[in-house]
């Protein structure tokens, strides 16, 4: 009798050993890579299965939780490709832009610098909105053409700045425009000048901005004193040759 309490004693013993090992490794010890692995596949059946929001909630946990992680790299990059195709640009914008600071000589960086600037460029909803985003979307196609010339990307960025470029001397226009309207003569010319000066290479709204600065200048200075129109004259003719 005693010989098999001692018995159930020891082995109550040895589960308990056993028992608080499993606690031990739970909380302390490193979480397993399968976990990791097994979250980078859930993030990309979503992707597959276009459930975007549910791939940026495996990458995200990805990335934060198991940083060190040989899945984590390629999670980073395909949360903003998640945020993207779910047209959320500014969110995606920032995560290929923690991405580049994180790992900023890594292969995918032209890639990623040729996503920061598609998503800004998407992010820019209508002529009557600010042209921030294109101005950088510009700036990052500037530095891949500069930086990895020899790639797809960078054959790709002349047309895509191209098109910034187009939208932005289009928004000056625009304001040009309603400040012609409004009866804001010197406003409305100094944005067709400006134009004008920056923007030759775009036939279109060069010629417009020509034609449009010329008309308004003239309702300009009829708007003026006698004194004050000599002076704008003096001050303005290096911009019209018919002057």
């Amino acid at each position: 009798m005693r010989k098999s309490i001692l018995s159930l004693f020891a082995l109550t013993l040895m589960v308990a050993s056993l028992s608080g090992c499993g606690i031990i490794d739970y909380f302390y010890l490193p979480p397993s890579e399968d976990t990791a692995q097994e979250l980078f596949e859930n993030g990309n059946d979503a992707m597959a299965e276009k459930d975007y929001m549910s791939a940026v909630e495996y990458y995200t946990k990805l990335r934060d939780e198991y940083p060190s992680s040989p899945y984590t790299l390629e999670a980073e990059i395909s949360l903003g490709d998640a945020y993207f195709l779910d047209e959320e640009y500014i969110l995606a914008a920032e995560a290929y832009k923690d991405f580049e600071d994180m790992h900023p000589r890594h292969e995918a960086i032209p890639y990623v610098l040729n996503q920061i600037a598609l998503s800004d460029m998407k992010s820019y909803r209508s002529i009557d909105r600010p042209t921030t985003a294109l101005v950088e979307a510009v700036s990052y196609l500037e530095r891949v053409q500069e930086s990895y010339p020899n790639t797809e990307y960078a054959a790709r960025a002349a047309e895509l700045i191209h098109a910034c470029r187009t939208q932005i001397a289009q928004h000056e226009l625009y304001i040009a425009d309603f400040y012609n309207r409004t009866g804001k003569y010197g406003a409305a010319w100094r944005r067709y000048a400006y134009v004008a000066d920056n923007y030759s290479d775009l036939e279109e709204e060069y010629a417009y901005a020509q034609q449009q600065g010329k008309l308004v200048y003239i309702k300009y200075l009829e708007s003026l004193s006698l004194e004050e129109r000599r002076r704008q004259e003096g001050s303005w003719k290096d911009y019209f040759d018919w002057l």
